[in-house]
């Protein structure tokens, strides 16, 4: 599960960040984070995550699917983009190329 952090604000005016796991990157300099947040249940005390998918601005297109991004708040960009790329925190592994299993008999 990716960890999630917000920075406590220390200087007035701090814009907020958060990490997560890039869901998607079909548009063009836009990418989707999903933000896992967990919390204890008031009651039941049990430990319940929250996800929450937040559009980024990707300006050079370098985040892909699979990676951990750390994404700030700011400006209305779009009609649902507010956050943009800070930096890639860790890649995704590649994957093995697999073969499809056809031989010629």
């Amino acid at each position: 599960m990716p960890e999630t952090s917000t920075q406590p604000n220390t200087k007035a005016g701090r814009r907020k960040e958060v990490i997560g796991l890039v869901v998607s990157n079909k548009m063009q300099k836009t990418i989707v984070v999903e933000v896992v947040r967990k919390k204890s249940h008031g009651f039941y005390g049990r430990v319940v995550a929250k996800a929450k998918k937040f559009y980024a601005h990707d300006e050079k297109n370098e985040a892909h699917v699979g990676d951990f991004v750390r994404v700030e708040e700011t400006r209305p960009l779009s009609k649902l983009k507010r956050w943009r790329l800070k930096e890639v925190i860790r890649k995704a592994a590649m994957a093995p190329e697999v073969a499809t299993g056809e031989s010629a008999s």
